[in-house]
């Protein structure tokens, strides 16, 4: 009886050594997830205190730097004019500095003008990015008001490039693809699925479905033709402009018509995400968990998970139209940006899977955040120009923006943060609504 019982309180004792164990390791990976998220948001004030000071000298909207470290600017015609100011929200929703608060206002505000956007069709990046936010964040009910008319102005103006025949909104205007060899008729590319979180505001907003049936139309047809069997994507689809066909599925910004693009799978896992939380329709949340799938398991991601701007760069069977040896790199560049916006999505698409699932994509994209904050690729306050984030790729192809800061690393990095905070700390996730 005596060994019983002793027996039975070393069993209790052990059961506890566990708990306590499984306590401790909480406590500590909470004490990490905080040091992690503090650290980068606290880098951030410093670098954007910086770049604010140099926006507002030259008067543009942050981008880049070019080759000599210098600030490269944009106006609000360009597609990251909106990353700049929904950065500013992201930081000031963190630290509730209504120093940074104000900043955010007024570059939001500078922004008005490009609610007539219709060049191309990026207005959703370019409004959403920073008018979704001010609306989450603001209590100015004059403002509020103001904020809520440019945004439904703004997706006015996105759908003047869809065509209902067509069933998609159109990228660009007809151009010569990046080959010369073929004319774009109808070109979508895969990173217009961002643009329609724009449209779904709307027609929440007004009553009309016009919006969130464009938007519903769009995906669907987008998640036909840019997907191939392995839920790998191409970035551009061309369609024939009168009936409506596919006329090529190509790369612009990749390195060859058959590779898969990082940012532009990235684009495809976080759009297809919003589209679950918009329309609750399993269709596209099995979309957006195949995509991530894919990326996740490619035999290509490094270890740190931050991507080579391609998958498949300079590979056998990959054959590219340009010449990469002209580029003079001994080094196959990775991209930031793209993992940033894949650990956000990956966050977002945790909340609506379970079990398994669920720790799967939530802990690959900790780990993606974690990478990002490390010195390797978080910049050291007072250098990277102001910018966040290093080692970002904007087109190899057009040897342009090759292992350079970029706006949207930085805005999908904080909203990535913010997200794994609001997880950790089993609150709302972030979204713009």
């Amino acid at each position: 009886m005596k060994n019983a019982l002793i027996k039975k309180g070393i069993a209790a004792f052990g059961l506890t050594a566990v708990l306590m164990s499984c306590q401790q390791q909480e406590k500590q990976t909470a004490e990490n997830a905080r040091d992690m998220v503090e650290h980068s948001f606290d880098t951030a004030r410093e670098q954007y205190t910086h770049l604010l000071k140099n926006a507002s000298e030259v008067g543009t909207f942050p981008r880049t730097l070019n080759g000599e470290g210098e600030l490269v600017g944009t106006d609000e015609w360009d597609w990251t004019g909106g990353f700049f100011p929904g950065g500013l929200w992201y930081l000031y929703e963190y630290n509730q500095d209504s120093t940074v608060k104000a900043a955010a206002s007024q570059w939001t505000e500078a922004l008005e003008k490009a609610k007539d956007l219709t060049q191309h069709h990026d207005i959703g990046f370019v409004m959403y990015c920073s008018y979704g936010n001010a609306l989450r964040l603001e209590k100015d009910s004059a403002k509020i008001k103001a904020y809520e008319a440019i945004l439904l102005h703004s997706a006015e103006s996105a759908m003047k490039r869809y065509d209902p025949h067509v069933g998609v909104i159109k990228s660009w205007n007809e151009k010569a693809s990046w080959d010369g060899k073929t004319v774009w008729q109808y070109p979508v590319i895969i990173d217009n699925m961002m643009n329609l979180e724009l449209l779904f505001f709307a027609s929440m907003k007004t009553g009309d479905p016009k919006y969130r049936n464009a938007a519903i139309s769009h995906a669907t047809k987008t998640m036909k033709n840019h997907f191939r069997d392995d839920y790998s994507t191409y970035h551009v689809v061309d369609y024939d402009a009168a009936t409506g066909e596919v006329l090529h599925q190509q790369t612009n910004q990749g390195y060859a018509d058959n590779s898969t693009w990082s940012r532009g799978q990235g684009w495809a896992i976080y759009g297809f995400t919003l589209m679950f939380r918009e329309t609750k329709d399993t269709v596209f949340l099995n979309t957006a968990k195949k995509a991530a799938d894919y990326y996740i398991n490619h035999p290509n991601l490094p270890e740190d998970k931050v991507p080579y701007w391609d998958f498949n760069a300079e590979q056998e069977g990959y054959v590219s139209d340009v010449d990469f040896s002209s580029r003079q790199l001994d080094y196959i560049p990775r991209d930031a940006s793209a993992a940033a916006l894949v650990a956000s999505a990956l966050l977002e698409l945790s909340s609506y899977c379970s079990g398994e699932e669920a720790q799967k994509y939530f802990e690959f994209a900790e780990s993606t955040l974690a990478s990002l904050a490390s010195a390797e690729y978080l910049a050291k306050a007072g250098t990277n120009g102001g910018f966040l984030l290093k080692h970002s790729v904007g087109s190899l192809p057009h040897n342009s923006e090759v292992d350079v800061p970029l706006i949207y690393a930085d805005y999908y990095f904080m909203e990535a943060l913010l997200r794994y905070r609001a997880i950790e700390q089993d609150a709302d996730l972030i979204t713009k609504r």
